[in-house]
């Protein structure tokens, strides 16, 4: 006897066209990423992923986005930068993360700043996730947040003549005037 095919569910409506559309669900609410990424968050992303790799690639794995994060049913994220230690690395699945990283970053863009700002960062505290960098392009700085029982605390705000480093993972060193020195050849007054 076949068994009758189930109507779909929201999410399954909601991400049916997945493969052609970017976007996030965050406590079951769809939010399109659009419009693309100015050029300033694409020199920035590929500084930070160069100078987690240079130090951390032993581990544990850095990916960048598009990659969905599945941290529940309900919620489903494309952060600009993910850090998975290889002590977590069974939830990185073939074609998306299915848990909780141990370090996510974003880069600020103005159609998703306050949202990376405000309800992410409570996102990703509520699911455990031990470190949350929030990178400005605007400002040329780096908030570093740590998990402080079930909350982030900012730990430190890093400006260009800055090193950043982790009490969580001590393979990171990050020069904040590198991550930010490609951006700045191109940075002009809009």
């Amino acid at each position: 006897m076949k068994k009758k095919d189930k109507p779909p569910t929201k999410m399954q409506e909601q991400t049916a066209n997945y493969d052609f559309e970017r976007f996030e669900i965050i406590d079951g609410i769809r939010y399109d990423l659009k419009p693309s990424p100015k050029v300033d968050h694409q020199l920035i992303l590929p500084e930070l992923y160069t100078a987690l790799r240079s130090t951390c690639h032993q581990n544990g794995v850095i990916l960048l986005a598009p990659m969905d994060v599945t941290l529940d049913e309900n919620n489903i994220v494309q952060p600009d930068l993910i850090y998975i230690t290889n002590e977590n690395i069974d939830i990185i699945k073939n074609n998306r993360i299915e848990g909780t990283p141990n370090l996510l970053a974003e880069v600020l863009s103005p159609s998703t700043g306050s949202r990376d700002k405000i309800t992410k960062r409570a996102l990703y505290a509520r699911f455990g996730v031990q470190e949350y960098w929030v990178v400005d392009p605007v400002t040329y700085t780096l908030d570093q947040f740590v998990l402080d029982d079930d909350r982030y605390r900012l730990l430190e705000t890093y400006g260009v003549d800055d090193r950043l480093t982790s009490p969580n993972f001590s393979c990171i060193a990050v020069d904040i005037a590198s991550l930010f020195a490609t951006a700045n050849r191109f940075r002009t007054e809009d």
